[in-house]
C-alpha cells in the first residue's frame, strides 16, 4: 500500500541532457480554414527524436510575452522541468476564438464530430494540432501526448476522444466535468455565484485577454448582497452581452443544455492511457477528476483509466512543492511527488522508458500523511459505518432510537452565512484568498446560531476513512424551497501538540444541495413546509484518517455566500428572475430521531 520514495529520487538522478529550449510562433491550420495560435519551445541541441507534450488552453499561449527565438533555461518551465530536461517539445496552443487563434469560442462546447458532418470541436481541432506537428516539427518521435489543469484540463480529457493515431497518452488534471451537477458553475443545482460571475465575465468580455469585472470595493460580501436578485446581473452590468451567463438564466435546471454538455454524454472511455489528477480541496474542480475517472472506469477493459488524488487545491500539484495548504501541513513535497509520478507516465508512453506498471489509484491518506495505491477505487474493502446526528448537539455510530429528536433555526437570506472569513476578496484579484478557503478552520461560523453543529466524543484511536463519503439528511422547512450546506469536519484536540492548531476544526468534505432538486434535477418541485423529507448529498471521496484524540462534527447550514447565491427560500420556477419581495426567512428543522435519522456514510477501512 505504501509508495516508496524512490519514483522522486530516480526522476532528479537522470542525466541532464536539455539545458535550454527556444521559442517560436505557428498558425495552425484547421480542417474548416481557421488557423490556431500555437507556441512552440524546442529543445536546444537535441540529441535525438523527442515527442510531443501538448497543452491547450483558453488562457493565453504566450508565456509572458517571451519573444520568438528567445532562448530558455529549463528552471522556466516549473514543474515540467524535470521531464523538459531529457527532452521533449512543449506546445501551448490558445484554443479557438481566444488570443491570437482565429474563430469564435464557445465555453466548454460538446463534442459534436461524431453526429454532425464536417463538424469541428475541441478534439477535431486537437487531431489536426497533431497531426500538423509531428509532420512538421523537425526530430520528433512520431508521439504525442496531451496535459492541462482546469480548462485546458478539460482539453486534454475531450483531446483524447477519437484521438490522432500519435496521440498516445493524456493527463486531465482538476477537469470540470457536469456543470450543473458539479464543479465550476453548480452544485447539485445550487449556482456558484461569485465564481460564476467572475469568471464568465473574465472569460467571455474580451476574446483578446482575460478581464477583471470593474468591483468598486475590496470586500465583497456586501457588494454581492446588495446586488439583491440575479436579475439585476444583466440589469445593471453584463447588459446580455456574457452568452454564458445568459445561458445560466435561460437554463436553470438541468435540462437537455446542460445535459448535452456534460462530458458524461460524450466521452464514453479511455481510448488511450488516461491519467486523471484532482485535489481533495479544489475550489473550482472537485468533482470533475472523480466523476469522470469513475464513468470512464465502467467501460475500461484496456485499463487505461487510472486516477491520482492528492491534498491539494486547484492545480497545486502543477506549481509548487505541495508541502501544505493553508494551515495545514502534509509532511512532504506532494506537488514534487506527483511531478515525478508526471513524468514516469509520458516517458512510458510516449519514449518506451520505465516497465509501463501503474497502479489503479494512487490516494494521498491526509491526517496520516501518507501516499497509498489502491486496486480499486474506491476501495471495495471498506466497511460502511453511519455516523448520526444526536440529542445535545452530539453525533455518534448509534442510531437514535427516541421517537422525538429535532433542533432548529432561523435561515434568512439578508443575513446569510460566509463561506470563509472576510474580507471575501474578488476570486482572482489582489489579495485573494480563494485557493485555501477549503480548508479555512470553521469556528467563524460554529457559533452562529443559523449553523447547527452535531460533535461526537474524542476518538480512543484512528478511525481511517477511505472512499465516498455520503449525507443523508432529514430536514424540513417552513418556506417552499432551501439550500442544504453539509460538512463533515474533524476537531483537533483543545491542545494539539501544535500549540496553533489547538481546537481547529478542520472541514474534511463540504458541498450544497438545492432543496428544489431533491426528486429530479430536470424537473424541480417545490418543498412541503413543514414536511420532513430526506436529502441525500454526495461530499465525494476523501482518504483521511481522525487521529486519535481528535472528535467528528456534522456541520448544517442553509446560506453559503457569496460562493453559492441566496435561495429565496419561496419557490420560484427560476430563481435567476426572483423579485426582492420573493426572498423571505424560514425556520429549517434537521430531525434526528428513530424515523428521521440524520447520518453521514462513512467508508471506514478495516
Amino acid at each position: 500500500m505504501f509508495i516508496a520514495a524512490f519514483l522522486v529520487s530516480t526522476a532528479f538522478a537522470q542525466t541532464d541532457s536539455i539545458a535550454f529550449y527556444k521559442k517560436s510562433e505557428a498558425m495552425i491550420p484547421m480542417r474548416d480554414g481557421i488557423k490556431l495560435h500555437t507556441v512552440i519551445f524546442s529543445p536546444v541541441n537535441a540529441k535525438e527524436a523527442y515527442p510531443v507534450l501538448l497543452q491547450r488552453t483558453p488562457y493565453g499561449a504566450n508565456p509572458r510575452g517571451i519573444p520568438n527565438d528567445s532562448s530558455l533555461s529549463i528552471s522556466f518551465f516549473g514543474g515540467f522541468g524535470i521531464m523538459l530536461k531529457e527532452g521533449y517539445f512543449l506546445v501551448i496552443q490558445d484554443i479557438r476564438g481566444k488570443y491570437k487563434s482565429e474563430g469564435t469560442m464557445q465555453i466548454h462546447q460538446p463534442l459534436i464530430h461524431a453526429t454532425q458532418k464536417n463538424a469541428v470541436d475541441e478534439s477535431t481541432d486537437t487531431w489536426d494540432t497533431v497531426d500538423w506537428l509531428v509532420k512538421n516539427l523537425p526530430n520528433n518521435n512520431g508521439k504525442a501526448g496531451i496535459v492541462g489543469v482546469s480548462y485546458p484540463g478539460w482539453l486534454a480529457l475531450v483531446g483524447a476522444v477519437d484521438p490522432h493515431p500519435a496521440l498516445k497518452a493524456s493527463s486531465e488534471q482538476a477537469c470540470m466535468s457536469d456543470l450543473f451537477l458539479g464543479d465550476d458553475f453548480h452544485h447539485n443545482g445550487a449556482f456558484r455565484l461569485s465564481y460564476g460571475m467572475e469568471y464568465t465575465y473574465e472569460v467571455e468580455y474580451d476574446k483578446t485577454t482575460d478581464s477583471d469585472f470593474p468591483f468598486p470595493q475590496f470586500d465583497l460580501y456586501d457588494w454581492y448582497l446588495k446586488l439583491g436578485s440575479l436579475k439585476n446581473v444583466n440589469e445593471k452590468y453584463f447588459h446580455n452581452k456574457i452568452p454564458t451567463w445568459n445561458n445560466f438564466v435561460q437554463h436553470p435546471n438541468y435540462d437537455s443544455f446542460w445535459q448535452k454538455n456534460s462530458p458524461l454524454n460524450y466521452v464514453e472511455y479511455a481510448q488511450i492511457p488516461q491519467l486523471h489528477v484532482g485535489g481533495y480541496y479544489d475550489q473550482e474542480d472537485l468533482n470533475g477528476p472523480q466523476l469522470m475517472y469513475q464513468h470512464m472506469e465502467k467501460k475500461d477493459k484496456a485499463n487505461n483509466n487510472h486516477i491520482v488524488l492528492g491534498p491539494w487545491n486547484h492545480g497545486q500539484w502543477s506549481r509548487d512543492r505541495g508541502e501544505g495548504l493553508g494551515r495545514i501541513t502534509f509532511q512532504s513535497a506532494t506537488g514534487t511527488w506527483f511531478q515525478a509520478l508526471q513524468k514516469k507516465w509520458f516517458d512510458y508512453w510516449l519514449k518506451g522508458k520505465g516497465d509501463g506498471k501503474f497502479e489503479e489509484a494512487y490516494c494521498f491518506q491526509t491526517g496520516s500523511n501518507q501516499w497509498k495505491t489502491y486496486s480499486t477505487w474506491p476501495p471495495k474493502d471498506a466497511e460502511i459505518k453511519k455516523l448520526y446526528a444526536g440529542p445535545g448537539n452530539t453525533c455518534s455510530f448509534n442510531k437514535p432510537t427516541s421517537a422525538t429528536g429535532e433542533i432548529s433555526y432561523m435561515s434568512d437570506p439578508m443575513k446569510p452565512v460566509p463561506y470563509r472569513i472576510q474580507p471575501i476578496e474578488a476570486t482572482y484579484g489582489p489579495g485573494s484568498r480563494w485557493r485555501p478557503w477549503q480548508v479555512e478552520d470553521q469556528r467563524f461560523v460554529y457559533s452562529r446560531p443559523d449553523v447547527i453543529s452535531f460533535v461526537m466524543d474524542s476518538l480512543t484511536e484512528d478511525l481511517a476513512v477511505t472512499g465516498k463519503i455520503l449525507a443523508h439528511l432529514f430536514a424540513g422547512t417552513t418556506g417552499t424551497d432551501a439550500d442544504w450546506v453539509v460538512k463533515l469536519i474533524d476537531v483537533y484536540p483543545a491542545f494539539d501538540k501544535s500549540l496553533g492548531m489547538s481546537g481547529y476544526q478542520l472541514p474534511v468534505a463540504m458541498e450544497v444541495f438545492r432543496g428544489r432538486f431533491r426528486k429530479s434535477f430536470s424537473n424541480p418541485s417545490p418543498l412541503i413546509p413543514g414536511k420532513p423529507e430526506e436529502f441525500v448529498i454526495d461530499l465525494h471521496d476523501i482518504n483521511h484518517v481522525f487521529r486519535k484524540g481528535h472528535r467528528i462534527m456534522i456541520q448544517v447550514q442553509s446560506t453559503w455566500f457569496p460562493v453559492i447565491d441566496r435561495n429565496p427560500q419561496k419557490y420560484v420556477p427560476n430563481i435567476f428572475e426572483a423579485k426582492e419581495s420573493d426572498f423571505i426567512k424560514a425556520t429549517q428543522t434537521i430531525y434526528y430521531n428513530s424515523k428521521y435519522a440524520t447520518y453521514i456514510e462513512l467508508p471506514v477501512m478495516k
